[in-house]
């Protein structure tokens, strides 16, 4: 149990809070033993303080995302139980807050699908690469792609502020951009490595 994923494990537990926070309303709180408050601003914006408190959260579990892999790989701590928790924590961090934000009508149900689908479908790429002993490279769009989901994830968290005060959607922009993302590159992902497919 190497820093890394000692910072691994730790998002997935900032990721369980996370959950709980947004989906336990008044049983989350009465563990916690407060109520969660509301304010309002400009007496059109109301803000549930749970989602601005989940926003925090998951910035920090993005900051532990990042200083896992740059350890790992600056002091050679790259394990195979590494790469597996790492991925298994972005996958609950991010697809698990694109479901609960779509259930509770923060953004259309479409986004997650897709997105989960288009991970679903490299994932699954990269699985069959490994199986023959090749490695499928990141590609630049999917990078782009997931800068631009998870800033759309902070904002939308943070009521979209302060954007919102000027009435510009700059979290939906975001998701969208996202999403379209997910499809080109997914497309991308299978046409770059369709050989690993067809190959017997």
């Amino acid at each position: 149990m190497n820093l890394p994923n000692k910072l691994t494990i730790s998002r997935i537990i900032i990721c369980i809070i996370i959950i709980l926070i947004l989906i336990g309303g008044s049983y989350t709180e009465s563990i916690f033993g407060f109520e969660i408050p509301k304010l309002f601003i400009n007496e059109t914006i109301v803000i549930d303080l749970k989602y601005i408190i989940a926003g925090i959260l998951f910035i920090i579990a993005s900051i532990t995302d990042f200083l896992d892999g740059y350890f790992a790989r600056k002091y050679g701590l790259i394990t195979d139980f590494g790469k597996l928790i790492d991925a298994i924590a972005d996958k609950i961090l991010v697809n698990s807050v694109l479901i609960i934000l779509s259930a509770q009508g923060f953004i259309h149900p479409i986004i997650p699908v897709i997105i989960i689908i288009r991970d679903s479908i490299v994932n699954s790429i990269k699985m069959l690469a490994a199986s023959k002993g090749k490695v499928v490279a990141a590609i630049k769009l999917g990078k782009i792609k997931t800068a631009c989901l998870m800033l759309g994830i902070i904002l939308t968290l943070f009521y979209n502020l302060p954007f919102e005060l000027f009435n510009i959607s700059v979290s939906k922009v975001l998701l969208f951009i996202a999403t379209i993302l997910s499809i080109v590159s997914g497309v991308q992902y299978y046409s770059l490595n369709k050989y690993l497919v067809k190959d017997k």
